[in-house]
């Protein structure tokens, strides 16, 4: 493919619009992650319940965001997704105040999931056309996501401290609100798409396509190990007596580990290549999850969450990188999609499967997320194995 000699200059303020798009949906996530199962015991919902709901949203999220690609292609510019999808989503949040039926909580989580679904993948496909046009660093716009995360965590945590579950959905009616409010001001990067012949998907250095979705799926596996923490790990530690505050800072604690990856994430890439970054990550997780049922102090679960550094943000990074490398400019949006569509397949699965276990082995059911863990280790092995090149390409 020919490229023009001169790339068109960076829209202004790319990297902190980014960022900024980028805290608006992980925002969301720092409440519904570790509260939505906790306004959920509010309304009278068994664990099996509660596992459909959160299975449910990850559902639907994955039925949409398998066609963020054709959304993106027929836009005539991507931060129009953005705006639709938070708008939507905030007018289906609103029924959350209004009843605690389980069969309607189930449809409005499920809906607004759905809805809410293109804007995380569009964000990141965006952000990566800047990494790969202008050489933007990566780590230093996806942090703003985290901060995000923590920062709604430790508000929505008070804030139930103070007005109880209700806070849940509040929160997440104003942080929609400011969603829709940061769509309007995402870059804007037209439908032209350039795409330099070194990081082409066919090229020495790429992954021909349908290997991307081995390394997909893989990092999707690894994710989804998560699925018992996000969604059972607010009530176990309510079980053991932590109070509200001590839980908010736990959760903190494992975003705040990953926050200070994503600072030197320029330092970290430079140094180990993508499937090194992955593969740690995996055995941090694994590590993580067989040690979970051993404690029942705070300060252990602490250390414990410190591992969220690798077994989140270092599977995360590596991925990321290695998309930019082995994915051209104007698949990047659908390889994205693929990657919410696998990891919120496995997440739903995950959780399900979760609240099934969580019911008869509570903290023991941890063991399973390792086996999880394992799986997903070996699909990057795999994927990794055949195409052994190092690739540390930095930010």
């Amino acid at each position: 493919m020919s490229t023009p000699a001169t790339l068109p200059a960076a829209p202004a303020q790319f990297q902190f619009r980014c960022s900024l798009a980028y805290a608006a949906p992980l925002s969301l996530n720092g409440i519904l992650v570790p509260y939505l199962p906790v306004w959920l015991v509010s309304c009278g919902f068994t664990p099996f319940q509660i596992a459909a709901v959160l299975a449910a949203q990850v559902v639907c999220r994955v039925a949409v965001a398998t066609s963020t690609g054709t959304l993106a292609g027929m836009a005539s510019e991507p931060y129009r997704i953005l705006v639709w999808s938070s708008a939507l989503s905030l007018l289906s949040v609103i029924g959350l105040f209004v009843t605690s039926n389980f069969w309607v909580v189930l449809a409005i989580v499920g809906i607004q999931a759905a809805l809410f679904a293109p804007y995380a993948p569009m964000v990141e496909a965006i952000a990566i056309s800047g990494v790969r046009r202008w050489g933007f660093l990566y780590g230093r716009m996806r942090v703003w996501g985290s901060i995000g995360f923590v920062v709604m965590t430790l508000v929505a945590g008070n804030l139930s401290s103070l007005i109880g579950t209700n806070a849940v959905p509040i929160t997440a009616l104003v942080v929609l609100v400011a969603s829709l409010a940061v769509a309007f001001v995402a870059p804007r990067l037209g439908r032209e798409i350039m795409v330099r012949p070194a990081r082409s998907a066919a090229g020495p250095r790429g992954l021909p396509f349908r290997q991307v979705h081995l390394l997909l799926i893989g990092a999707s596996l690894i994710q989804s190990s998560h699925g018992m923490f996000y969604g059972f790990s607010t009530i176990q530690w309510q079980g053991m007596g932590f109070s509200n505050g001590v839980i908010a800072g736990l959760w903190c604690i494992g975003v705040m580990a990953e926050i200070c990856v994503f600072f030197v994430s320029g330092h970290i890439a430079r140094r180990f290549s993508p499937w090194t970054l992955m593969r740690f990550g995996c055995f941090v997780g694994i590590l993580r999850w067989s040690l979970f049922p051993v404690g029942g102090e705070a300060w252990f679960y602490a250390i414990l969450q410190l591992g969220h550094a690798f077994s989140f943000a270092f599977v995360h990074l590596g991925l990321q990188y290695r998309l930019s490398e082995a994915v051209a400019e104007d698949r990047q949006a659908s390889a994205q999609g693929a990657y919410v569509a696998y990891n919120g397949a496995f997440l739903a699965l995950s959780t399900l499967l979760s609240g099934i276990i969580y019911r008869h082995l509570e903290i023991y059911g941890y063991y399973a997320m390792v086996v999880l863990a394992l799986i997903g280790l070996a699909a990057i092995t795999v994927a990794s194995g055949r195409y052994p090149q190092r690739s540390a390409s930095g930010e």
